[in-house]
């Protein structure tokens, strides 16, 4: 007998509309105290400097007022499990709207996205359809993607300049269970558990299925180092080595199933 198909997660639109927005200021008092030395560091994405990666980070907000001034699409065609893995494809394009952002004024920059983002979405419906390059959403499961962009570039800025940017609970939460969800989704099964405490724990990869009891291919990790491994930003093998994940069992190495998104 198949084993039954898994519900998919729900998220709270109050609590994520409300994540999104208060980790976006958290960036943008970061970004506001930035000297121009920091500004023009390097960071760990190829050539993108510091001040790149803020505009990126400005844009990846102000793709929802951008994307509500749109026609609405006639039809949903992208689920948000399937979000992760189509990030890599838009890669180069993502890139050069990057590079062509002025980001001479960032001060103005985010206040302006801050107030058109806001603006935007207070009369917005959840079920409203965006028209993604790469499939029509709604707004809801977009702004749970709005998380998973706002921690994983929280956390390039705090690797490339060390200014200890807050992590918005309620994002980190979202951002950790989206992309733990997508393994699931990526690769099926029930023979290993996958926990990232407090916020996730699902089960993956073909193979026999455990009822009760421990599992016996169980992986364990705390949320930024998942966070890290699921957007290519570490190597499984060095976590593993550095102990920041634990894996037991024949089954639980996830070396091939990472990252999620790049």
């Amino acid at each position: 007998m198949p084993p039954a198909k898994k519900r998919t997660r729900s998220y709270d639109p109050v609590k994520t509309r409300a994540a999104v927005l208060t980790q976006f200021r958290h960036v943008r008092d970061a970004v506001e105290a930035f000297t121009p030395v920091q500004l023009d560091g390097p960071t760990r994405l190829g050539e993108w400097t510091v001040r790149d990666l803020a505009a990126h980070v400005a844009w990846m907000l102000d793709s929802v007022p951008q994307l509500l001034a749109a026609p609405a699409p006639a039809a949903r065609e992208l689920a948000l499990l399937d979000w992760p893995s189509r990030t890599a494809s838009a890669a180069g394009r993502i890139d050069a709207h990057t590079r062509g952002i002025d980001a001479s004024d960032l001060h103005g920059l985010y206040a302006r996205v801050q107030d058109e983002y806001e603006e935007a979405v207070a009369g917005a419906a959840d079920e409203r359809l965006l028209p993604l390059s790469f499939g029509a959403m709604t707004l809801g499961d977009f702004l749970v993607t709005r998380t998973v962009e706002l921690v994983v570039h929280t956390d390039d800025l705090n690797e490339a300049t060390g200014a200890g940017i807050p992590y918005d609970r309620q994002a980190l939460a979202a951002c950790t269970r989206l992309l733990a969800d997508a393994l699931a989704a990526k690769a099926p099964g029930g023979a290993v558990e996958v926990r990232v405490p407090p916020y996730a724990v699902v089960q993956c990869v073909e193979g026999p299925r455990h009822t009760r009891g421990t599992p016996p291919n169980v992986v364990e990790t705390d949320p930024l180092t998942w966070i890290r491994l699921a957007a290519g930003r570490v190597e499984w093998a060095a976590e593993l080595d550095a102990a920041l994940v634990s894996a037991s069992g024949e089954r639980a190495d996830l070396a091939d199933l990472l990252p999620l998104m790049s």
